[in-house]
């Protein structure tokens, strides 16, 4: 069973950072995108950055794009998501999700379950 598992969520001030993290289990890197998702109360989920480890192709949402990095470890097989100059409105649970196919603006096939971040203002 694929498995992709979030860690590093929390609180966190305005301004400041946090590290998320998403171990991924039955399927390699190497052939699958993982993108980084949120949502906030009462908004629809919203697609914030992807990479493809294979040419390390990456893509970020206008509204994270300068502050977000993401990054893969293809020996570990986990994707990264470093969040700097947090705002309150990055406050949502953030999911990560596999695909073969490259962007943000479609359907994944795998999901994780979700880790909440919570930026006070």
């Amino acid at each position: 069973e694929v498995q992709l598992v979030e860690s590093g969520g929390g609180l966190v001030q305005a301004g400041g950072s946090l590290t998320l993290s998403c171990a991924v289990s039955r399927i390699t890197l190497e052939h699958y995108v993982v993108g980084w998702f949120r949502q906030a109360p009462g908004k629809e989920r919203e697609g914030v950055a992807c990479i493809r480890h294979a040419n390390g192709e990456t893509y970020y949402e206008a509204p994270v794009r300068g502050r977000f990095t993401i990054s893969s470890d293809f020996a570990k097989n986990t994707v990264y998501l470093q969040m700097n100059s947090l705002k309150a409105e990055d406050t949502a649970v953030y999911y990560c999700a596999a695909d073969p196919i490259f962007g943000i603006a479609h359907e994944y096939d795998y999901w994780s379950r979700g880790t909440q971040v919570t930026v006070s203002s």
